[in-house]
């Protein structure tokens, strides 16, 4: 029984698995490591917020000072623990008043899903209150929300006094996308003005200067926007060069003769652009736009373009005139489909609106660099002491007014720092939806750690490395399955402080950790191989790395990540996990073998006797998997051995010593241990039509021990078989 028993519960398969042949190994292509939703659960990984009759988790605000995550959501306001955000929850019910809901029915929307109030805009307004926006039924609302001035205060309420008209600060449908930044007391929105989505505009509302849109109805200044993000940016110290700069995707006007094609852009505008006098009044006189371009150059120098923005991530420097500008990437392609994250720099976004501007002229209206005199003060240029002696944009000369209105795009595009993608998938399963960017201290430097969203609710832990003096590498650390229901990644947030990630989706809100260095293991290699810059080697475990830290045996190495000179000195060395299988002479037999690290390359060495050599396993099949033997014969029996090669560094993980042991009949050559019945009841099984699997195989062979058993115990003789050698 005791045999049968390590039969059933054995990694060795016999002659119940098909598994293909083909090459171990494993590409760099794959994260590091994988971790599903329930091993995050397992490992107390990962919290989950979810709200009943509710969803479209979109807007996310972090508020480290209070210690709490603001979340809007259809119909409701959320206040969240960011410490735990499954407790201690506070929430708003703010829906929309019946006859919006009914007016909105009438019009033919969807009572259900058009017809409520989808929060979209969420910011901070001063420290007691914070300013949110709502779609409400096709009847754009907007609301202070009073949030308290100390953190016990708990407060969290609007004053339905202080509810106000949300058009152009939030759009009328659900389905529009919309970017928005509040600076000061002012509001500049991105969005659809109007009620059938034709109207949009980049707004400036609230404050107290006046209220400032772009040119309505010309293709030249907006053609079809999605509108992404928008930032604000200083210039110089002065803050009359502030800027607000406007990330979207559109129809390219410039491409009009290869049918509709879609270009992602960057927009610029000054903050205190009051409008011209004569020309352009209540209208931006500073709005200029460039292609952002993030593509791979070919080898005979045409271009793939991820053309299609998703998202924007503004990485904030010690500069703070030149943050850097992390965004995602995805194809408009029916036939080539992948994703990228392409960085940008200040000084090459300030270049490109420094060129020449993009003129149309010739018999075939072509799109040309303007060679004619450009009027001063240039287009573009923020009304200033530092630049000029304008006062105010109304003092621009009308020759200015009018360039600036016919010229509004740049000829030259935005290209990535490095000329390509800093990261890029292609032909996966999935894209890119959301970015965010943490900044971390290492031993050898500081690294830009990206935390990717997708469309299958996975995130992706990508770092950066330097490669030489002119390349990096990108290392794809962990692939997180955090939203069990596989719901594209909507919005993001993190917290450096907390060292926490927050995840939203159409489902819920996620709350995962940036790192997990106790699952590298307890050697000094595996915590070396991994590669992250949140942890470290402190001579017992893999733990969390703290810059400010003085601990002796503190050691990491993200560039190179080479435990030959990093783990040299250390004595605790990785455990090799030991197991003992049984094979049925002439069956086939799997030998299992799991590395942590799916980037590691899986190598087989096998030794018959203690005396001899040990040799590498050639003939055999190797799969991702583990070892296949085909016809296990008793020359296969002995000790095998599974060695993981990562990073020109290899380790034994696991030692199989695999016995064979002799059909029924046959004459052992050594005697076989207790309960010689169980591998003969077992091979009557194997081929069963009915029975699939190990388990079920497993419990049938009980079965008939059990009944055997009971048999004789009852006084009824058991029918006799042939005894074996060895009974």
């Amino acid at each position: 029984m005791t045999m049968m028993m390590m039969m059933c519960s054995s990694l060795v398969l016999l002659g119940l698995i098909g598994v293909s042949a083909s090459s171990s190994g494993s590409s760099s292509s794959s994260p590091r490591m994988k971790l599903s939703y329930k091993d995050l659960q397992q490992f107390n990984g990962i919290k989950w917020f979810d709200l009943e009759h509710s969803c479209c988790f979109g807007a996310l605000l972090l508020d480290e000072e209070r210690g709490r995550l603001f979340v809007g959501a259809r119909n409701f306001l959320l206040s969240l623990s960011l410490d735990n955000i499954s407790k201690q929850e506070q929430k708003i019910y703010w829906p929309a008043p019946v006859d919006w809901r009914e007016e909105c029915n009438w019009a033919g929307k969807d009572i259900n899903t058009d017809c409520v109030n989808y929060v979209k805009v969420l910011h901070h307004y001063n420290r007691t209150h914070l300013y949110a926006c709502g779609t409400g039924a096709f009847h754009p609302t907007c609301a202070y929300v009073e949030v308290g001035q100390k953190i016990e205060d708990h407060v969290f309420k609007i004053d339905p006094s202080m509810v106000e008209d949300g058009k152009g600060k939030s759009p009328y449908d659900p389905r529009h996308t919309s970017a928005s930044v509040l600076i000061g007391d002012e509001l500049y929105a991105g969005v659809a003005t109007d009620l059938m989505g034709r109207d949009f505009t980049i707004f400036r509302s609230m404050g107290r200067r006046l209220s400032i849109r772009t040119e309505q109805h010309d293709s030249r200044w907006l053609n079809e926007p999605k509108f992404i993000a928008a930032v604000g940016v200083p210039e110089s110290e002065n803050p009359d060069d502030d800027k607000v700069f406007f990330f979207f995707r559109e129809t390219a006007v410039e491409a009009q003769g290869f049918g509709k094609v879609t270009y992602s852009r960057i927009g610029q505008l000054c903050r205190n652009d009051m409008g011209g006098q004569r020309s352009l009044v209540n209208k931006w006189t500073t709005f200029l736009k460039a292609r952002l371009v993030c593509s791979v150059p070919g080898n005979d120098g045409t271009e793939t373009h991820f053309d299609e923005l998703r998202d924007v991530f503004l990485l904030q420097t010690r500069d703070r005139k030149n943050p850097l500008i992390y965004t995602v990437f995805t194809t408009s392609s029916s036939v080539f489909q992948g994703s990228a994250v392409c960085l940008y720099t200040m000084n090459d976004i300030r270049r490109a609106f420094l060129g020449p501007f993009a003129h149309k002229e010739g018999p075939n209206y072509q799109w040309v660099p303007f060679q004619g005199k450009v009027p001063y003060p240039r287009p573009g240029m923020c009304p200033s002491k530092t630049f000029g002696s304008f006062e105010s944009t109304k003092g621009f000369p009308d020759n200015v007014i009018q360039f600036a209105r016919h010229h509004p795009l740049m000829f030259n595009p935005v290209t990535p720092l490095g000329g390509r993608p800093l990261f890029l998938r292609t032909g996966i399963p999935y894209t890119f939806t959301q970015i965010t960017v943490d900044r971390v201290n290492a031993a050898d430097g500081h690294y830009d750690v990206m935390f990717i969203g997708t469309d299958i609710g996975s995130v992706l832990k990508v770092i950066s490395v330097p490669k030489g003096s002119w390349s990096n590498t990108e290392l794809l650390l962990e692939e997180l399955q955090v939203f069990k229901d596989s719901s594209s990644i909507i919005s993001m947030q993190i917290s450096s402080k907390r060292q926490t990630l927050f995840v939203g989706s159409q489902t819920g809100v996620v709350q995962v950790p940036l790192h997990r260095c106790s699952m590298y293991g307890k050697a000094c290699a595996e915590c070396c191989l991994a590669r992250d810059p949140y942890c470290a080697w402190d001579g017992h475990t893999c733990t969390r790395y703290l810059p400010n830290t003085k601990r002796r045996f503190r050691r990491q190495d993200v560039r190179n990540g080479d435990p030959n000179a990093l783990c040299s000195g250390d004595h605790q060395k990785q455990r090799v996990l030991e197991k003992r299988l049984y094979a049925v002479d002439g069956s086939s037999s799997f030998l299992e073998c799991n590395p942590k690290s799916l980037q590691a390359q899986i190598t087989w060495t096998y030794q018959r006797h203690p005396e001899n050599s040990r040799e590498e396993v050639r003939e055999r099949s190797e799969t991702e998997r583990g070892l296949l033997l085909r016809r296990a014969v008793r020359r296969d029996g002995g000790v095998y051995q599974c060695h993981a090669m990562e990073h020109g560094f290899t380790q034994t993980i696991l030692a199989i010593t695999l016995e064979i042991l002799p059909l029924a009949g046959s004459a052992p050559s050594a005697p076989i241990p207790r309960s010689p019945l169980w591998y003969r009841d077992f091979m009557q099984l194997v081929d069963h039509p009915n029975l699939n699997t190990v388990d079920q195989i497993c419990e049938q062979v009980w079965s008939l021990r059990k009944g055997r058993n009971r048999r004789t115990h009852d006084g009824r003789p058991a029918s006799r078989v042939p005894r074996s050698a060895g009974e």
